[in-house]
């Protein structure tokens, strides 16, 4: 772990340091990415299998990447009460949570009397990626899939990796059907965007993809904006604790280990405080529960190179640094923790008080749990239902307000010089 203090007499150089750019953003990464991407375009699914071969360490064959119905009906079988009620459980929050979201068609009369507006249709094919790996994330099925079911996509396609068989974990697949998946392929990695995205023999390309990954499963969806329509880019899990002098440093050391645990070793965890005495006792508290946890190896990876804590001089301080690292979790333990949530401009999810713990949004709350990482929550939102809506816009006009809009037109084609925009609203006036 990183110690910073605003007494240091290198505090702004170190402060840099911390803000610098993620993985993201990784030069090396981003090439050998583009190479996955420009080889399944040109070699469809021999090279999605080669990758997989390479990667996962299973060897397959295409006709089996697709999961059957009968791997779909063991995994159900297979599902016991208990998980039966935890998947119930957070379906239910998420789902509840989509529909007071979801957009609704609309229409107004403007100033000509034409009616406008707007209506919104679900996407008819789209791609959900659910990271694999280290730690099956049943809980990304949920979030993501029950989104694309709830905004009524009909064709909601899932790609995963397996493990060096190519068996996915059977929770996982209970989950993802439980949620509505209707397909779901036995791949992982930039390679199964690529497929998602470019279309091979065996998997239909997509309209849009969703989902978190690892930094080369976001650096694919990032390079393949315009070949087909992104979410947002959630990548390698991040959280910040913004705290005070009240906050409970076991609390917060808990979340900060929680959140490095995920295996990738580039997620990133920072304690923004303004009391050095919460700073020493957290990084005690760390200390003193990462021995307990069974992926301590992970998560000493993550403490070693992509944790800081920070001590800073006041809470407006605290505040700003926070929305300059736009953290994809934000947990405020501060006094009246809503009045200084009002002032966080770019956290992907905020997270008040003691009793609120990121691992809430992760699984249960409702809210979906992908989130912008990277910094990149200074430009895009976390998922949400009406991403999987596409939005179109409606004009009706009748030969009155035709009439009305004449003037303007006319205006607007003279000072453009474009005579043929004109006369396409003035010959419908002419006898």
């Amino acid at each position: 772990m990183r110690v910073i203090r605003h007494t240091d007499a290198d505090f702004a150089h170190r402060l840099r340091e911390v803000a610098a750019p993620s993985s993201l953003f990784d030069a090396a990464i981003e090439q050998r990415t583009r190479a996955i991407l420009e080889a399944v375009q040109s070699r469809g699914d021999d090279a999605a299998l080669e990758f997989t071969a390479r990667f996962d360490g299973a060897r397959l064959t295409a006709d089996q990447l697709a999961v059957t119905q009968a791997e779909w009906l063991t995994a159900s079988l297979k599902a016991d009460p208990a998980l039966r009620a935890a998947v119930a459980e957070a379906e239910k929050n998420i789902a509840a949570f989509a529909r007071q979201s979801r957009r609704r068609n609309w229409q107004m009369k403007n100033a000509h009397g034409a009616m406008v507006g707007e209506k919104f249709d679900p996407f008819q094919r789209v791609g959900v990626y659910i990271p694999g790996g280290t730690a099956p994330l049943v809980s990304t099925a949920l979030m993501t899939v029950t989104l694309a079911r709830v905004a009524g996509c009909p064709e909601i396609v899932v790609c995963t990796p397996g493990n060096k068989e190519g068996c996915i974990n059977a929770a996982l697949l209970f989950a993802a059907r439980a949620a509505g998946a209707t397909e779901l392929y036995r791949l992982g990695g930039a390679q199964a965007i690529a497929a998602m995205a470019y279309g091979t023999p065996t998997i239909r390309c997509v309209q849009k993809i969703f989902g978190p990954g690892n930094a080369y499963v976001v650096t694919a969806k990032r390079l393949l904006v315009g070949r087909v329509a992104i979410d947002l880019l959630p990548g390698p899990s991040e959280v910040l604790v913004l705290a005070d002098a009240t906050a409970n440093p076991r609390f917060a050391a808990a979340d900060l280990l929680a959140q490095a645990e995920h295996g990738s070793g580039h997620e990133r965890v920072w304690l923004v405080t303004t009391s050095g005495r919460v700073l020493r006792a957290v990084e005690r508290e760390i200390t003193k529960q990462l021995p307990q946890l069974t992926r301590r190896e992970y998560i000493e990876r993550v403490l070693e190179n992509n944790a800081w804590l920070i001590q800073v001089k006041s809470l407006e301080e605290a505040v700003a640094l926070t929305n300059q690292l736009a953290p994809e979790h934000c947990e405020v333990m501060t006094r009246q923790p809503r009045r200084v949530a009002e002032r966080l401009r770019t956290a992907g999810a905020i997270f008040l008080g003691p009793w609120s713990p990121t691992v809430l949004g992760d699984y249960v709350a409702g809210p979906s749990h992908t989130l912008p990482t990277g910094g990149a929550g200074r430009s895009f939102a976390g998922l949400t239902v009406d991403q999987f809506q596409r939005r179109t816009s409606i004009v009706e006009y009748n030969r009155g307000s035709l009439r009305k809009a004449l003037p303007a037109v006319r205006q607007f084609a003279r000072l453009e010089g474009l005579d043929a925009h004109g006369e396409s609203a003035e010959v419908r006036q002419k006898k």
